[in-house]
């Protein structure tokens, strides 16, 4: 039987549990044991809140983020608000201000082409909609009409980012506070598409027109000993998302595109895979071995493909004696992309072999 996957919430959904937890402490004087948070889709969710205290006249309350089974380095992470209500006389045409800072772990933007400007703590538009709706409906459950400052922290956020392509984004000292909907969908993939389509801005926006894409941080480590001429806003890691990734490329506007990958990932592309996940494109060596056979290679090489275990072991069978199989299957990657790219941007493949250097490059064959 399949297993259900749980559903989570995202870093915003809990700083706005934390926030409105924050106004109800001080409005009630106690800590309330969960909340009801509006959920940018309209639906609600209740999240419980994990301390609250009193600092001043501030209150600082925390929840826990749970992204249920879906793969997430923030699961777990604490995330916290401090409020002070402002003087009803700063509410000027009487409406009640929600104003939002970042705090320690939250990181700061410093690049353009992102959602926000350099300058701004990272915390994206859509939890900042949540955070004002979840503290005035706090301040209306009461009958008050106040301006309220909310400040946004996480007490590991800068540990936590470390292990996140922020940096790279132009995103320092924390983490983002993210969230499309509220909701983490277990395997959605949502998270890492909105950091591919983020450094793919970032490039855009620093007036690169070229972009490398490489699948993890090995292959990119080697992309950028290749070509160490390049700023580093030039390479962005896409993981599996093969189709995905060019699509979101040609959207910001690309000219020319760099495939910088290992040989088990250049043989799903070249198979035009959308998805290189190994569960969701099956890894046929099987397809190599054709493709040998149709250059008129031995059919004992044919076998001898198909027996083996991983593309690794396939490689070093081909890479020095049959070094036509590797370019039929770079100028097989470069097909497959440009399928998916559609006509008017120039597709480069560079396939490494596995000490980093390149096996195959399309410029040079």
């Amino acid at each position: 039987m399949k297993k259900h996957l749980r559903t989570g919430f995202t870093t915003g959904t809990t700083a706005a549990a934390a926030a409105k937890g924050a106004v109800l402490f001080l409005l009630e004087g106690r800590t309330p044991a969960e909340v009801s948070v509006a959920l940018l889709t309209g639906d609600r969710i209740a999240i419980p809140i994990h301390s609250c205290r009193r600092t001043g006249g501030a209150a600082v309350c925390t929840a826990i983020k749970d992204a249920g089974d879906d793969p997430d380095v923030t699961h777990g992470a604490e995330i916290g608000a401090r409020v002070r209500l402002d003087d009803p006389a700063g509410c000027g045409d009487g409406r009640p201000e929600v104003i939002i800072s970042g705090g320690d772990g939250v990181g700061r933007i410093t690049k353009p082409g992102l959602e926000l400007p350099p300058g701004e703590p990272a915390i994206n538009p859509g939890p900042r909609r949540m955070i004002a709706q979840a503290v005035g409906e706090a301040l209306s459950a009461h009958a008050v009409a106040r301006s309220v400052a909310v400040e946004i922290f996480v007490p590991r956020g800068a540990e936590i980012a470390r292990k996140t392509l922020n940096a790279r984004l132009g995103i320092v000292g924390g983490i983002s506070i993210l969230g499309t909907t509220g909701i983490v969908r277990p395997m959605s993939h949502d998270a890492f598409t909105a950091t591919i389509a983020a450094g793919l801005s970032v490039a855009r926006a620093c007036g690169l027109d070229r972009a490398v894409l490489s699948t993890g941080r090995r292959s990119e480590r080697f992309a950028q000993r290749l070509w160490p001429q390049w700023p580093v806003e030039s390479f962005v890691q896409v993981g599996d998302f093969f189709q995905k990734s060019l699509e979101l490329a040609v959207q910001k506007g690309f000219a020319r595109l760099i495939l910088a990958v290992f040989f088990g990932k250049a043989i799903k592309m070249a198979q035009g895979a959308p998805h290189t996940h190994a569960t969701r494109s099956e890894l046929s060596l099987a397809a190599l071995a054709d493709w040998s056979t149709e250059q008129g290679n031995p059919p004992a090489l044919a076998d001898a493909i198909r027996s083996c275990n991983t593309a690794r072991e396939a490689f070093a069978l081909v890479a020095s004696a049959h070094p036509k199989l590797i370019a039929e299957v770079g100028r097989r990657v470069v097909a497959s992309a440009a399928r998916f790219a559609g006509p008017g941007i120039r597709i480069r493949n560079v396939i490494f072999d596995y000490e980093g250097q390149a096996a195959f490059d399309s410029e040079t064959v």
